[in-house]
C-alpha cells in the first residue's frame, strides 16, 4: 500500500519503493547471528497436494537465515507423514515435522488432560500451540513466524518483510503483523472488509471508549496469519483453539506486550490464497462458523474489559453492525469501481445480512457461557503442572522424525 500514513496505537511499516530481496536477506543473515529464527508453518497433509504448497517449499529452499522449520501436520496417517517428512527434506537442513495425529504426540495431549489441562480439539490453534511448544523445547530460535501453507502467490519477500522488524536489533518491536491488499478481478477478504472491522467499530459506538478496541481497530488485516514474535511471547501466551485465533493472539499480545513494541507490515502488493464458502445457511461450516467463533472471543474480550453486556445491548449491537456495514460497503464500491474491479453489490449485501446473523448465535452463546471454552494454557502454566512435558515433547518429535 502506497502510503506511509500513521494511524491508531500500533506502528505501521509500510511498502515504499521495490528494495531488493537479496538486500534484506543480507542483513536477516546477519541478525540472525544473534537472534536464531524459527519457522512455524501449520498445515494439513491435503495441502501438500495443492500448487500452493509446491511453490512455497521451493521459495523456502531459497531462504538463507532460518534457524530451523517446523511444519505441524494434521490430517495425516503414517504413510503420508513419511511422504511430507521426504518433501520436506530437501528445504532445510534442520526441519522436523510434527505428526498432531501419531501416537506419540497423542499420548502428549493425554496427559495434558490428565493434568487437568486442555490443548482444545484437533486445529490450526492447537497445532500451532504444540509447534511454539517444540521451538521453546529444543531451544534454538529467539523469534518465531508463523505463515500459512496455502497462499497462491507466496514469495520468500513475504517472510523476510515479516521477520525483519523483529530481527533488527536497531528497532524495538516485540511482535509483528502482517497485513497486505487481498484482490482479483474483485475485492476479496470479506470477513475481514464486512464483518471484524465494523464490529469492531460498532462495538466501539456502543460500549464507549474502551482501549482494547482501538488497540484492535488499529491494524489493517486483523485475521491475517502470518505474524511474528520473540520465541518468549510463545511461552506466556494461551491461544484460542477455534476460529478466534487469530483474533485471540492478538488479545493476548496486548496483555502481554507494550504498545509500543508492537507492529504491523505491508507483506505484498497482493495477496491470494483459498477462498471459503460463505454457507450463509448453516453456521457450522464456512465463513459463517469463522464468524460466530471470532464474534464470542470479541464478545469475551470487550466484557473482560469490563463492559456490561446484555440481551438488550445485543440487539442494538446487531443493528448497529448492520448500519455500520452497509456504509462500509459503499465505500468499498466506489474503490472497486475506481479501480475497474468487478463490485457485486448484491453479493455484499447477503453476506452482511449472513454476518449479523452470525453476531445473534454468538450473543446467544455468549448469554449461556460468558466464559466459553478455555483457552489453551500458556507455556508456563504447563511446565507448571507437568515440569518435565519440555522434554517429552522434544523427545517424541525427534523420535517420530528419526
Amino acid at each position: 500500500m502506497s502510503d506511509f500514513f500513521q494511524s491508531g496505537m500500533v506502528a505501521t511499516l509500510h511498502r515504499l519503493g521495490s528494495r531488493r530481496i537479496e538486500e534484506i536477506e543480507g542483513e536477516l543473515v546477519r541478525f540472525a547471528r544473534t537472534a536464531p529464527m524459527a519457522l512455524v508453518l501449520p498445515a494439513l497433509y491435503a495441502e501438500f497436494e495443492t500448487e500452493a504448497m509446491t511453490v512455497i517449499l521451493r521459495e523456502l529452499s531459497k531462504v538463507p537465515y532460518l534457524k530451523q522449520i517446523v511444519l505441524t501436520l494434521g490430517s495425516a496417517d503414517e504413510k503420508q507423514c513419511a511422504e511430507v517428512k521426504e518433501r520436506l527434506s530437501g528445504i532445510h537442513r534442520n526441519v522436523r515435522v510434527i505428526w498432531n495425529d501419531g501416537e506419540r504426540v497423542q499420548r502428549l495431549f493425554k496427559t495434558l488432560e490428565e493434568n487437568d489441562l486442555t490443548p482444545g480439539p484437533p486445529g490450526k490453534g492447537r497445532a500451532c500451540w504444540i509447534a511454539y511448544g517444540y521451538v521453546l523445547a529444543s531451544g534454538q530460535a529467539k523469534k518465531i513466524a508463523l505463515h500459512d501453507c496455502d497462499i497462491v502467490n507466496y514469495t520468500r519477500e513475504l517472510l523476510a518483510r515479516l521477520y525483519h522488524p523483529i530481527a533488527n536489533p536497531n528497532v524495538d518491536f516485540e511482535f509483528c503483523k502482517g497485513f497486505y491488499a487481498r484482490y482479483t478481478t474483485k475485492l476479496h477478504g470479506r470477513v475481514t472488509r464486512l464483518f471484524v472491522t465494523p464490529f469492531v467499530r460498532s462495538l466501539k459506538e456502543i460500549y464507549g471508549h474502551l482501549p482494547f478496541l482501538v488497540y484492535l481497530d488499529s491494524f489493517r488485516y486483523p485475521l491475517a496469519g502470518e505474524f511474528a514474535m520473540e520465541a518468549e511471547l510463545a511461552r506466556v501466551n494461551r491461544i484460542p483453539a477455534d476460529w478466534g485465533l487469530e483474533v485471540g493472539v492478538l488479545a493476548e499480545i496486548y496483555r502481554n506486550c507494550s504498545l509500543k513494541r508492537i507492529c504491523q507490515v505491508d507483506l505484498a502488493e497482493n495477496y491470494e490464497h483459498k477462498h471459503q464458502a460463505l454457507s450463509a445457511g448453516d453456521a457450522q461450516k464456512g465463513l459463517m462458523r469463522m464468524t460466530v467463533d471470532i464474534a464470542k472471543t470479541l464478545l469475551r474480550m470487550v466484557a473482560a474489559e469490563g463492559a456490561v453486556l446484555s440481551e438488550g445491548s445485543f440487539r442494538t449491537v446487531q443493528t448497529k453492525y448492520v448500519r455500520t456495514a452497509e456504509d462500509t460497503i459503499t465505500r468499498y464500491h466506489a474503490d472497486a469501481m475506481i479501480n475497474g474491479l468487478e463490485f457485486d453489490r448484491h453479493e455484499e449485501e447477503v453476506a452482511v445480512q449472513a454476518f449479523a446473523r452470525a453476531i445473534a448465535l454468538a450473543a446467544e452463546e455468549f448469554l449461556k457461557d460468558p466464559l466459553g471454552a478455555p483457552l489453551i494454557p500458556n507455556w508456563n502454566r504447563v511446565v507448571a503442572a507437568v515440569p518435565d512435558f519440555l522434554a517429552q515433547l522434544a523427545l517424541a518429535v525427534e523420535e517420530d522424525n528419526a
